[in-house]
C-alpha cells in the first residue's frame, strides 16, 4: 500500500510541477487563476498590471496583455499561479460563436 501511495504522490507532483511550468510560457493576454486568499491575489494582480475578472474565495482570474504577466505575479506576492484554462476554468472571453447556414 505504501508504494502505491508513493507512486500516486509521485505522479500528482510531477503534473503540478508540468501545470506550473507552462504556466510561465503562457502567451501574453491569456487569463491566470490566482490561487490563494482574495486578499493576497487582488492584491498581486494589480501589483502586475493585470485586470481582474473574477474573484471568489480561493481563486481570482486575471489577464494582461503583457509578457511576463505571471512572472510579475509571483514576484508581487502571488502563491501559486495557474493558467485558467489548464486549470479546468474559463478563459474569461466570451464564448465563441459559429455561424449556422
Amino acid at each position: 500500500m505504501g508504494r502505491i501511495a508513493g507512486a500516486i504522490t509521485l505522479v500528482a507532483s510531477g503534473w503540478f510541477a508540468i501545470v506550473v511550468a507552462l504556466t510561465f510560457v503562457s502567451p501574453p493576454g491569456k487569463s491566470m487563476a490566482i490561487i490563494g486568499p482574495p486578499s493576497l491575489a487582488l492584491a498581486a494582480a494589480v501589483k502586475a498590471n493585470g485586470h481582474i475578472l473574477a474573484s471568489n474565495d480561493y481563486v481570482t482570474l486575471a489577464r494582461s496583455d503583457d509578457a511576463g504577466f505571471v512572472a510579475r505575479l509571483y514576484a508581487a506576492g502571488a502563491l501559486l499561479v495557474l493558467d485558467a484554462e489548464q486549470a479546468g476554468g474559463c478563459s474569461g472571453l466570451p464564448p465563441k460563436r459559429t455561424a449556422s447556414l
